[in-house]
């Protein structure tokens, strides 16, 4: 494994990361998939409290107690669960954000959360009382460092300009290459880390067939998915290329994979020992299809 570190903080995590939200909290074979993933040199697992209603963070906790000290937790708070449980609404309110730190640090068995992220956000929100939420947590030392999860140019930019973000996390692939346009170098200018979501893009430039995908018609799914599989080849696999093209941007310091098998897992892990994309492989990849950029949230 190959570890990066996080932006400003003194947090060096895996470059692979485990979206921890895939898997289920009341199957044993999911605290053994957690086990392998620390025993592969995955230090760093990503969850919510909006998982499971905190049941995925409950699993967390319990199964890397042990292990606590080898590893960076991160979890998010912000989408709060309605009484009747029928959905969730957005707050990110100081008092909100304040009191839901106690519940995840029980859940997760833990007097301190490594990363504590916003779990979205829009740039009406009442940031400057959400920023200062998170101040008063670390002041209190019940939090290392913060950052936000969003794919907002706007809300991304704010945060950047007003906070002390360590990290912000994003939807990016080769099927959703908007952060290019000028998250990714803002981020890196302001030495911010990038996580990654979705680098697989659901999957559809592995193995699922072609769909509808954001602003791409199937059409364009199926032209994407062939260029990984020719850039693959024979020496690397579909996943890896597709991790690659994530990786190899200079302001990504980790892809969160979501993996519900060992299998899944151990290929994941392998992208990081998979040949290095080249230049010409990069220029296939993007000529595939258009690039897509955002349309609102500018």
């Amino acid at each position: 494994m190959e570890y990066k570190q996080l932006g400003k903080s003194a947090l060096n995590i895996s470059r692979i990361g485990f979206g921890c939200m895939s898997l289920h909290p009341d199957q044993q074979e999911s605290e053994g998939i957690i086990h392998k993933a620390v025993d592969l040199g995955i230090n760093y697992f990503d969850t919510a409290d909006l998982y499971n209603k905190g049941a995925n963070e409950e699993l967390v906790g319990r199964t890397l107690k042990k292990k606590r000290s080898e590893v960076v937790i991160a979890t998010k708070v912000g989408n709060q669960w309605r009484e009747d449980g029928s959905g969730w609404d957005w707050n990110p309110r100081r008092e909100y954000i304040i009191r839901c730190i106690e519940e995840s640090l029980r859940r997760l068995q833990t007097d301190y959360i490594d990363l504590y992220q916003l779990h979205g956000g829009t740039i009406n929100d009442p940031m400057d009382e959400s920023i200062e939420a998170f101040e008063q947590l670390l002041k209190e030392g019940k939090i290392r460092y913060y950052g936000i999860s969003s794919i907002r140019p706007n809300v991304i930019r704010y945060w950047a300009e007003h906070s002390n973000i360590v990290s912000v996390m994003m939807q990016y692939s080769l099927l959703d290459r908007r952060p290019e346009e000028e998250c990714l170098s803002l981020l890196q200018r302001n030495n911010i880390g990038v996580v990654t979501r979705g680098s697989v893009a659901q999957g559809l430039l592995v193995n699922k067939p072609p769909k509808d995908y954001l602003n791409y018609t199937s059409a364009d799914v199926a032209k994407a998915a062939d260029a990984v599989r020719s850039v693959s080849g024979s020496h690397r696999s579909t996943a890896e290329t597709a991790l690659q093209y994530v990786l190899q941007h200079p302001a990504v310091t980790s892809a969160i994979v979501g993996m519900r098998t060992m299998e899944q897992l151990e290929e994941a892990v392998a992208a990081i020992g998979a040949p290095p994309l080249s230049l010409e492989e990069m220029q296939s990849l993007q000529g595939a299809i258009p690039i897509n950029r955002y349309t609102d949230h500018r």
